[in-house]
């Protein structure tokens, strides 16, 4: 049974060139550089000294076709760079809101808690000068009391 080369790469069999047997995975390349890497492999030392300027062309060629793809690859890369780089700014961004959200939050809770802490502190004073007027009010009432045991005696 006999297929075409480029059959065999695409089905991932082995490739049957004169005597070598070369298995071959995927490689990235398109059919037409496949189909030009065979007919270079299959002309081995075939071509005539004489075609040098054919050889040169195609050097000139995959050299030409390489930087297309390099360029087209750097295309790729710079959109999924760019892709990536938005994607991060809008995480940023909700992460400024998120944090712009919290920060409002805290604000109110600490408003609050310094109003109740403000409160407690009239209060702690309230209280404290209530505790001075009983204790002098005490102190008056056990000099009364002292005198008073003292002239019954």
């Amino acid at each position: 049974m006999i297929m075409s080369s480029s059959a065999m790469l695409f089905n991932h069999e082995p490739v049957h060139f004169n005597r070598f047997e070369c298995p071959v995975q995927e490689t990235g390349l398109t059919t037409s550089e496949i189909q030009e890497l065979l007919s270079l492999l299959q002309e081995g030392n075939s071509a005539s000294p004489n075609s040098g300027s054919e050889d040169s062309n195609r050097a000139v060629y995959s050299v030409d076709e390489k930087k297309l793809r390099r360029k087209k690859s750097n295309r790729e890369s710079a959109r999924r760079s760019r892709w990536r780089k938005k994607r991060q700014v809008e995480d940023l961004s909700n992460d400024v809101n998120r944090l712009k959200v919290e920060n409002r939050e805290l604000k109110n809770r600490l408003a609050v808690v310094s109003q109740k802490c403000h409160v407690t502190w009239r209060e702690n004073d309230r209280l404290t000068s209530e505790l001075l007027a009983l204790r002098a009010r005490l102190s008056d009432l056990h000099w009364n009391f002292v005198a008073m045991q003292m002239q019954s005696q």
